[in-house]
């Protein structure tokens, strides 16, 4: 199990959450030295400003005021002991907001306060009056800050780009896999298939056989479509206009004699007779024989099994429902993928091929619409007109 999780991809993504974590907590180390840098660049200006207020010679305040106008990144907002505003004294802030907008110097002070403690300079103790130097973040520590959150977005998105890319290429070998198989089935069903033919041909000839001769051409005729079916599937069919009414029809006519008489099929189309759409003919009927195979299995012998053709502007909605045994809501999304089944038999392949005729092939949708354990179930085709 171990050795199972210990892969190629499994170690690159511990090695790049290592780097992301890493990263994350270094930007925290870099965060708190600048902080501690610029508090102290902070402490120097206020001295400087200080110095200013109370110079006595040209040389100390020449050099305060060099100080003072170094500081070109940090906000501060002068207040008094009251946390009055001194909007004369309020650097690296937006001088058109503070003219324009009244409250723009109150809310930059709420932020500050929030940030950081402010420095104090006592300038009296009887009476108290001090002066409060509040300062905000530079732009140098918030894009620090900010740093961790950036690299885990294009990280996050990156994951779900190479997700996607392995998903697709898995679908996309997965396809390639069933259509080879499909193809290679047609192939080798082709040789016997011709064999049989020949040889019913010979049957013909005896005239004790020509009855018999006539029901093996008639699954040998069967073996022949389902070949040709097979053989379509990995290509891009042709498709045809054809009236889905008789299609449909033809379908359930060919179920219907193999369904025993316990079994009650029904078509309504509303009372139309002509209903067209762009088909593959092989295909498109190879889907509704699986669809009401998994009906009458549904139902395992007894029951009814419906089909409702419905005529839209734009679409041809075609239902086919059961009174079966019904799908599990935990099933529903998985009736669709390769080598899912509930029947002891088969493969698990006759709902994925349909769905990816009629989707890509048909450019339309099948999908389960509705199903109860214990009542039915019933699925949808969507062809586009």
């Amino acid at each position: 199990m171990i050795r199972q999780w210990l892969n190629g991809k499994t170690l690159l993504f511990f090695i790049a959450a290592a780097i992301v974590t890493g990263t994350i907590f270094y930007s925290s180390y870099l965060a708190k030295k600048i902080a501690a840098d610029e508090k102290k660049k902070v402490e120097i200006w206020v001295e400087a400003q200080h110095t200013i207020l109370n110079a006595t010679d040209e040389v100390n305040l020449n050099l305060a005021a060099r100080i003072s106008s170094e500081n070109t990144e940090i906000p501060i907002i002068e207040t008094n002991e009251s946390d009055s505003i001194n909007t004369g004294n309020c650097v690296n802030l937006d001088s058109i907001k503070i003219k324009s907008d009244p409250g723009y110097l109150k809310d930059k002070l709420a932020e500050f306060k929030k940030d950081h403690d402010p420095i104090v300079v006592t300038l009296s103790e009887k009476p108290y009056t001090a002066n409060k130097y509040y300062y905000g973040q530079s732009v140098l520590q918030k894009e620090v800050q900010y740093y961790p959150v950036v690299q885990l977005i294009i990280v996050g998105l990156f994951l779900i780009v190479i997700i996607i890319a392995q998903r697709t290429s898995y679908i996309s070998t997965q396809n390639q896999v069933w259509a080879g198989m499909a193809k290679e089935t047609a192939h080798q069903l082709g040789t016997p298939v011709s064999s049989l033919k020949g040889w019913i041909e010979v049957l013909k000839e005896t005239p004790e056989t020509e009855k018999l001769s006539m029901e093996i051409e008639k699954d040998v005729n069967r073996l022949e479509l389902i070949t040709d079916r097979f053989g379509k599937i990995g290509s891009h069919p042709h498709l045809e206009e054809k009236n889905i009414v008789v299609q449909v029809n033809n379908m359930m006519d060919y179920i219907k004699r193999r369904a025993g008489g316990k079994v009650n099929m029904a078509l309504d189309t509303g009372d139309k007779t002509d209903i067209r759409a762009m088909i593959s003919p092989p295909l498109f009927d190879w889907v509704i024989e699986n669809l009401l195979k998994n009906a009458l299995d549904a139902i395992e012998g007894k029951g009814s099994v419906e089909m409702h053709i419905k005529d839209t502007p734009a679409q041809v909605l075609i239902d086919v429902t059961d009174t079966g045994k019904g799908i599990s809501k935990n099933n529903i999304a998985k009736v669709f993928n390769p080598g899912f089944t509930t029947k002891k038999r088969g493969w698990g392949l006759g709902l994925t091929l349909s769905k990816r005729i009629i989707e890509q092939y048909h450019k339309g949708s099948l999908f389960v619409k509705y199903s109860e354990p214990g009542k039915g179930t019933g699925f949808r085709i969507e062809l586009n007109k």
